[in-house]
């Protein structure tokens, strides 16, 4: 398996055990987003600590999890992005789209005060 998920209360973390996250295996990343989301989880971290690169399928694979966790009201963020991940990232404008924080644990902490905003 080439991503590990771990299901919390309210978050679903995914860690990237792969040092790429290209066309062979975004499908895994994406059908481990789709499944996570049909469960009814709608928060999610993506932690690509481990990703030193990442093709268009992956940025694909990305963008679907963001958009179901929108959909769903609530909170897709990515983590652990290493530095050609993170310009990649930057070059396609998706900076100013994703949530992006440096530690897993600092993304499930911004998901737990969204949701927390939320309730309010």
């Amino acid at each position: 398996m080439k991503f590990e998920v771990e299901k919390r209360e309210k978050v679903v973390i995914l860690t990237a055990k792969v040092e790429k996250l290209d066309a062979l295996c975004a499908p895994e990343l994406k059908g481990e987003l789709v499944l996570a989301s049909k469960e009814g989880h709608r928060n999610m971290v993506l932690d690509l600590n481990e990703t030193r690169y990442i093709d268009s399928s992956g940025l694909s694979a990305v963008l679907i999890g963001h958009r179901s966790c929108r959909d769903a009201g609530g909170t897709f963020v990515v983590s652990g992005l290493q530095p050609a991940v993170a310009k990649l990232v930057s070059i396609s404008q998706l900076d100013n789209v994703l949530k992006i924080v440096p530690t897993a644990q600092e993304g499930v902490d911004l998901v737990y005060m969204e949701e927390v905003e939320r309730n309010i």
